[in-house]
């Protein structure tokens, strides 16, 4: 059994390496920020420092350390400057080449967010769809609205005009 030089390079927080072993497992490098935090005196690559931490809905999926390049890639797509609004995210991950790294100053790889959001396809909402009641319910109460509604799912015509042409009568 041979060691592969990467495993040297393991860590609690996603890097090039991980990337690179997905790379070679054919896997789509697609993923879904579910939050970020900010964490004080985090301990990231032997370093101790305050960092912003990306979280994602593959729980196999490491934690990423967020550098201002990828940052400010997350500012854009949820037109926010507020990590708390940076939920929900969908991004596509690479290894850009050629990147100094600060504290050694060699160059070398570096995980970056690609400037194309890929789109996530929401699940269809209709009257057999589990949650439609609940919907409906939400819908009724004002709870929510079409537009919210949309976010989440995409509606056939006739449910987005079956809960447009609610009347208020039908809300008790």
């Amino acid at each position: 059994m041979k060691t592969h030089y990467r495993k040297a390079y393991k860590s609690d927080h996603l890097g090039t390496a991980d990337l690179e072993d997905y790379i070679e497992q054919g896997r789509v490098l697609n993923f879904v920020i579910t939050h970020v935090n900010y964490q004080k005196n985090a301990s990231v690559a032997g370093r101790k420092g305050d960092f912003n931490i990306a979280y994602f809905k593959d729980k196999r999926v490491k934690p990423l350390v967020l550098n201002a390049t990828n940052a400010a890639m997350i500012k854009k797509f949820c037109k926010s400057p507020f990590i708390e609004d940076w939920k929900n995210v969908p991004i596509t991950l690479y290894i850009k080449e050629g990147i100094r790294n600060p504290g050694t100053g060699e160059t070398g790889g570096a995980v970056r967010i690609s400037p194309v959001q890929p789109q996530l396809k929401k699940p269809k909402l209709n009257r057999q769809h589990p949650k439609w009641d609940e919907v409906v319910g939400k819908f009724k109460k004002g709870q929510a609205d079409i537009a919210t509604i949309k976010k989440y799912f995409d509606l056939t015509r006739a449910d987005e005009d079956f809960l447009t042409n609610l009347k208020p009568e039908d809300n008790a």
